[in-house]
């Protein structure tokens, strides 16, 4: 103490720790907690399957009997420019397609499996997309933008929602091996708060690098993550508005929660052998096996309060499901990797009565052409493509829309990405229209100024 009164400036410099304290105190408390819906929600929880590079819908769910009369012949309807310009004939599906279910949902004997969930599915048969390049058809599915720098689904709805654990981040993508065309832009938080981008999980080594604890004790961790707080809360004083300072300090508490729960959460030592067995865990395929862990993964994300949870493909070898060459090959390796995972994890999610609360989403950035790019392949598609969801509220054992005869374009129901995209965020209790932020002096949104609910996917 002393006799000598403080200035409002001295006083300030000398009590700065404690008033640096105040806005961490606050961080704290709200930093990433649940967040009010605009409505009551159907779903928690979004798994979002993606099959980086385009799968072939007329191989595995878009039936078209005149496909496979014509395969062979001279295309009929009018070609939109293609990616590679090396159009051939018209291209039949290489396997089958059978009836399945109560709800008679076709699908290709590519997919035995995922046949025998069939009545969980809601097919829709219309998607369209705005790009047939890989790069900026990935942004435009993950964040409505075709250009890099928008934030992506998962961090509008943990920015929206925030996340229901205190050592988990509300957005998770779990690295199968493939990274798509654009990097981790696709995962990024753009102009929302930092924190909102995703935590990238590996499935090989160590899950996250910096997770495990790199001093002797827990206790000497805690002391300095502290120091570091401290340090931090410096540098916010003197720039208050900084995200970036923001950010570190909320990443750095998670961090070290993480370290604790990550290590249990990757286990699966608790997870009981004929279920692991259920998810192909134990496959002879080394592919199968990687995406059978992503898949339980997933579901031990959810149950722990995580948002939103991505994966990622392995690498079969066959450049992804980007089949321009090599047909029968690729999608053969690529429904073996992921057909048994897929079907366990909605059987799973079902026995847990976790599948109502949680939408599970599959599919690519665009589908591909109904003839053939040279003889053995197909081109990119972004006009007419499928993609499946169940579970959170969207109706089960359902098609809708449809491409024509062909498989070409849709012509029913078309549903854009932004129609996608607003379903979605109407499932989890959110208004489209109402999440916006504050950025460039307008009001953005993962919609941009596009998007339906369509009222005809949700039961």
């Amino acid at each position: 103490m002393t006799s000598t009164p403080y200035t409002r400036r001295a006083l300030l410099r000398a009590a700065a720790n404690g008033f640096g304290m105040l806005p961490f105190r606050h961080l704290l408390a709200s930093g990433n907690e649940p967040q009010p819906p605009h409505h009551v929600p159907r779903a928690k929880a979004v798994i979002f399957l993606y099959m980086d590079g385009g799968p072939s819908p007329q191989d595995l769910f878009d039936h078209k009997p005149r496909l496979s009369a014509e395969h062979g012949r001279p295309f009929p309807m009018a070609k939109a420019p293609t990616q590679f310009r090396d159009d051939g004939l018209t291209l039949g599906p290489r396997w089958p397609f059978r009836q399945h279910g109560a709800s008679g949902q076709w699908l290709s004997d590519l997919l035995p499996n995922l046949a025998t969930v069939a009545d969980e599915l809601c097919v829709i048969r219309s998607m369209t997309a705005e790009f047939s390049e890989h790069t900026n058809a990935n942004y435009f599915l993950h964040t409505g933008h075709g250009l890099q720098g928008r934030p992506s689904m998962g961090a509008w709805i943990g920015y929206g929602l925030g996340c229901a654990s205190r050592e988990l981040p509300a957005f998770v993508v779990l690295n199968g091996g493939l990274i798509p065309p654009g990097g981790t832009d696709n995962f990024h938080s753009g102009f929302l708060p930092a924190h909102s981008q995703a935590s990238l999980l590996r499935m090989s080594g160590e899950a996250l690098a910096n997770v495990t604890p790199r001093e002797r004790s827990a206790r000497w961790q805690r002391r300095k993550i502290e120091l570091i707080r401290t340090l931090d809360a410096h540098g916010q004083q003197r720039d208050p508005g900084g995200d970036a300072i923001d950010a570190a300090i909320r990443n750095q508490e998670l961090a070290f929660a993480m370290q604790a729960a990550v290590p249990e959460l990757t286990s699966l030592a608790g997870e009981s052998r004929a279920l692991q067995a259920l998810y192909g865990c134990e496959d002879e395929f080394e592919h199968t096996r990687t995406f059978a862990r992503q898949c339980l993964l997933a579901r031990r994300l959810v149950e722990r309060g995580v948002r939103f949870v991505e994966l990622t493909c392995p690498d079969t070898g066959h450049d992804r499901w980007d089949q321009h060459r090599d047909l029968v090959a690729g999608l053969r390796d690529n429904c073996r990797m992921v057909d048994r995972p897929i079907a366990a994890l909605l059987l799973d999610l079902r026995a847990r009565g976790l599948l109502d609360e949680t939408i599970v989403l599959w599919g690519g950035e665009f589908g591909r052409t109904p003839f053939a790019q040279g003889t053995t392949g197909r081109d990119h598609n972004p006009f007419g493509f499928t993609m499946w969801a169940a579970g959170g509220g969207f109706r089960r054992g359902t098609s809708y829309g449809a491409t024509d005869e062909f498989g070409y374009k849709a012509v029913e129901n078309p549903v854009s990405v932004h129609d996608l995209h607003a379903t979605v965020l109407h499932l989890l209790g959110i208004d489209h229209e109402r999440l916006t932020y504050r950025f460039g002096g307008r009001d953005l949104r993962l919609t941009d100024v596009y998007g339906k609910v369509h009222r005809g996917l949700l039961a």
